[in-house]
């Protein structure tokens, strides 16, 4: 098995404010080590409540060699394991997502239980005793209906990103939400670029005319002075209306302090006006369905949270939007969207499925060229480590992240 000698010497070559070495990008020695240890010491987004909305569902997260099987129990309670079967290790479920009364291995038809106790395996050796052979848990946690996974034997913490983030989903009771679009896109770039992408605006301008229908740039890199963006644009209209916007959600009970990756932490919370009178992230800025998922009812406001390393979501006031990405290979990566809404709503009639999602399905197609143009760049002689822009400081924040967990994860090893 691979030290990893060469990772550590690239990570020290971090500079504060610049891009990463070549390598890190496009190596196939990062891409093993991203995916074998760094991803597997830390929390990723995997899925919502909604994905697994009802008991016996459940809902496959694979990351490289390594699937985890998320489930909802008869008791409603969400737990995670390995899909791997404890007889002879054959892969348990197979595709996206299912519901089952309970387990069953294809192989040998050994049975487990919604909660991982092994039921029924034949013919086994008097000694055999079932209780020592249920399925092997993953840490999973819900914050507000985000569902997080960690593969790690001994996860780092998490309460302060559940805490800040179930603080203010809460308003949008996603366990009365349900998946009504999923898409699965395969960018060809590293998933550091398409990380590095997601978190800067820097490109939005030129680059997504749909998005920018109902978004502004502000508070996507710039334009919030309170999180040291005064020196990114001077706006003072733009600054007098989110000062009043804010009164406004204070006095709705909405209102909170922008988390940006606070102490070391992992997690950003922002909540945004919309832009051009929008109420909703869509085409012509009207809600996408009938059914609200919020109390407050149409209002130009969003939230927004980032997580590190592999997440963004959306909320509006009528319907979620969720991205997760994992990496495939060096330069490959998929993104899954998934556009939640009411539980009551009825496609044709409250809502349809193709203005939902309508916005980000044209903005991921324009990120996804401009990610693989980015990877097919660097792969190039001409490459040298790049100085971010003022308004690129979220991308600084991610590749710090990166940075330090994968030293960290390295250090865990005795590398």
């Amino acid at each position: 098995m691979s030290d990893f000698a060469a990772i550590a010497e690239l990570l020290a070559q971090n500079r504060p404010g610049y891009t990463l070495p070549q390598q890190l990008y496009v190596g196939e020695e990062a891409y093993r080590f991203d995916a074998e240890v760094m991803l597997k010491s830390v929390w990723l987004y995997a899925c919502t409540v909604a994905h697994v909305k009802n008991p016996g569902d459940w809902y496959l997260f694979e990351l490289g060699e390594t699937s985890a099987i998320i489930l909802r129990g008869r008791d409603g309670e969400i737990r995670a394991f390995h899909n791997t079967c404890t007889h002879r290790g054959a892969k348990l479920c197979d595709g996206r997502a299912g519901n089952a009364p309970r387990i069953m291995c294809p192989y040998h038809q050994w049975t487990f239980a919604l909660d991982g106790k092994l039921l029924a395996a034949r013919n086994m050796p008097e000694e055999f005793e079932k209780a020592a052979f249920g399925l092997r848990p993953v840490a999973v946690e819900n914050a507000g209906g985000l569902i997080f996974l960690c593969f790690a034997d001994d996860p780092p913490p998490i309460d302060r990103a559940k805490a800040d983030i179930a603080a203010q989903v809460k308003l949008y009771d996603m366990d009365r939400l349900r998946v009504a679009v999923q898409d699965d896109l395969i960018e060809h770039a590293n998933w550091k670029l398409v990380m590095e992408n997601n978190r800067e605006c820097y490109h939005c301008d030129v680059n997504h005319p749909e998005l920018l229908k109902s978004l502004s740039t502000y508070g996507f890199g710039k334009g919030l002075p309170e999180d040291g963006e005064g020196d990114v644009v001077d706006d003072a209209r733009f600054d007098a209306m989110l000062e009043e916007q804010r009164a406004h959600w204070q006095a709705l009970g909405i209102y909170h302090d922008l988390i940006e990756f606070p102490e070391g932490w992992w997690h950003r919370v922002a909540r945004l006006p919309l832009a051009h009178g929008a109420v909703s992230q869509t085409l012509d800025g009207k809600p996408a369905s009938g059914k609200l998922i919020w109390p407050h009812g149409l209002e130009p406001t969003s939230l927004s949270i980032w997580t590190q390393p592999n997440s963004w979501h959306h909320f509006c006031c009528d319907h979620v939007v969720t991205f997760s990405l994992v990496p495939l290979g060096p330069d490959r990566t998929l993104l899954r969207t998934s556009w939640l809404v009411h539980e009551d709503a009825v496609e044709g009639v409250d809502y349809d499925p193709e203005n939902l999602a309508a916005v980000w399905r044209a903005t991921n197609k324009q990120d996804s060229r401009l990610a693989s143009i980015n990877h097919a760049g660097i792969r190039g002689d001409g490459y040298r480590q790049g100085m971010y822009s003022v308004e690129e400081k979220l991308v600084d924040a991610f590749k710090t992240f990166y940075v330090e967990r994968g030293a960290a994860a390295l250090a865990a090893r005795g590398a």
